[in-house]
């Protein structure tokens, strides 16, 4: 447990001195980039996406980590039950080769 420890702490001054020595060409004088979604345009669900996303990065990112297995398990629910319907049924497993 200590050297796991000890290697988290190795790891995270190496990080520390390598990004705080990182500057880009021109000696770090340049001014931040912002990076925004442009609303001008959008409507409805798309714009209250975008908004969230010029608001709260860690908030869209969260939202969309936690979106993205829900729609995942929607679709599969769906799938499943469009091919029980036509007449594929998955839960039984028989081999087609005889």
């Amino acid at each position: 447990m200590l050297k796991c420890i000890r290697t988290v702490q190795w790891l995270s001054l190496f990080l520390l001195a390598t990004f705080n020595s990182a500057w880009a060409a021109g000696g770090g004088g340049a001014a931040a980039i912002v990076i925004v979604a442009d609303t001008r345009y959008l409507s409805g669900m798309q714009l209250a996406w975008a908004s969230l996303y010029n608001e709260s990065h860690a908030y869209f990112t969260l939202l969309t980590v936690i979106l993205i297995p829900v729609i995942g398990l929607i679709f599969g629910v769906l799938a499943d039950i469009v091919m029980k319907h036509i007449g594929i049924d998955l839960s039984s497993r028989e081999l087609s080769e005889h």
